[in-house]
């Protein structure tokens, strides 16, 4: 902005140190507000609740309290909801429970009214601590108060019930949740699908898999992660995960949500996938399967594998299915994709 001939104000400075924190950056967000002072413009409250915010992620909590008080004994601005939230997340993080209760309880006092932000914060420390107690005394408090909890409120609940090993209840809370007009988001079919993959049910994973793609809700590659780690041990790479997955799905003949899975390789690795998946399938005797992903194949490489085309003719021959050989023999002469000599692919 200097360069352009413009000069920052604090809200521009509040939201530069504002990205810094939440990229993790706190050495470069605390030089941005030495910046600040020395050109003249004061901090205010939003300026120092975004440092708080950025300590207490970084597990500073200590360091995020001096500087809370600061704003605790300052005369111009004083600490808001979104100040007290963030110092209670702090202390959730750090399991230090009876210190964030603590300022729960200050913060009410000195007027400021929590909202679902606060309440969710404050009951997922309690659900990460295993005191559910407290977490459902809290739900209560947040509903008589006014404040619906939100599907991040029933995740708290949800998540800390399956990592303590109490999963009928999860269901009940997940039941309740539907029940109240939410929709389950990605982190909610990420706690199932890792609760069903923990429980060896890879099948109920695989189908709270296919149900969020239906739903349009991403998976992420954390979701992906818990799905190859339960399917496979040992195979890291996204290609390998992408195959995998979309191999199982073949298997249960659900080829729209194999392609999918499939459709977020590029290009080239489409290409190198999707020719293993042939070759895997063919290997399986699973023919048809293999027939229609050779055709997805043909649509966008025009050079046909030769050892694909190998595998494909030969499990053709041995499942007594030429007509589907027929059929991708005439699409790819049709198409003009180059092809090697079919007798000599055969031998």
């Amino acid at each position: 902005m200097a360069d352009m001939g413009l000069a920052p104000n604090v809200l521009n400075y509040t939201s530069l140190i504002n990205g810094l924190c939440k990229k993790g950056s706190i050495k470069q967000g605390f030089e941005l507000l030495e910046e600040m002072v020395r050109k003249g413009w004061k901090p205010n409250v939003y300026t120092h609740t975004a440092l708080i915010d950025g300590l207490c992620k970084k597990g500073w909590s200590d360091k995020a309290f001096r500087l809370f008080l600061k704003l605790v004994r300052s005369e111009n601005y004083k600490p808001n909801v979104l100040t007290y939230t963030a110092m209670i997340s702090g202390y959730c993080r750090e399991n230090k429970m009876n210190r964030a209760e603590m300022l729960f309880g200050r913060m009410q006092e000195q007027g400021l009214i929590p909202n679902t932000n606060t309440y969710t914060t404050l009951i997922d420390g309690h659900c990460k601590g295993g005191n559910f107690e407290r977490a459902y005394e809290l739900m209560g408090i947040m509903t008589d108060a006014g404040f619906s909890p939100n599907i991040c409120t029933y995740n708290a609940l949800i998540d800390g019930l399956c990592k303590r090993g109490r999963f009928e209840e999860a269901c009940k809370m997940l039941k309740k949740c539907f029940r109240s007009g939410l929709e389950a988001d990605l982190f909610t079919y990420s706690i199932l699908i890792n609760e069903q993959c923990k429980r060896a049910s890879v099948e109920q994973a695989l189908a709270l898999l296919s149900r969020m793609i239906k739903l349009a809700v991403q998976p992420d590659i954390h979701t992906y992660t818990i799905m190859i780690s339960a399917l496979y041990k040992g195979l890291p790479p996204c290609e390998v995960t992408q195959l995998t997955l979309a191999y199982e799905y073949c298997k249960k003949n659900e080829s729209a949500n194999a392609l999918l899975i499939l459709e977020r390789l590029e290009n080239k690795l489409w290409i190198r996938t999707v020719n293993t998946l042939v070759r895997k399938l063919c290997s399986e005797k699973k023919v048809g399967m293999a027939a229609l992903f050779f055709h997805k194949l043909t649509d966008k490489e025009t050079r046909v594998d030769r050892v694909t085309l190998a595998a494909f003719m030969t499990a053709c021959y041995e499942s007594n299915k030429y007509a589907l050989l027929s059929d991708l023999t005439k699409r790819i002469r049709e198409g003009n994709a180059a092809t090697p000599n079919l007798v000599d692919a055969s031998t």
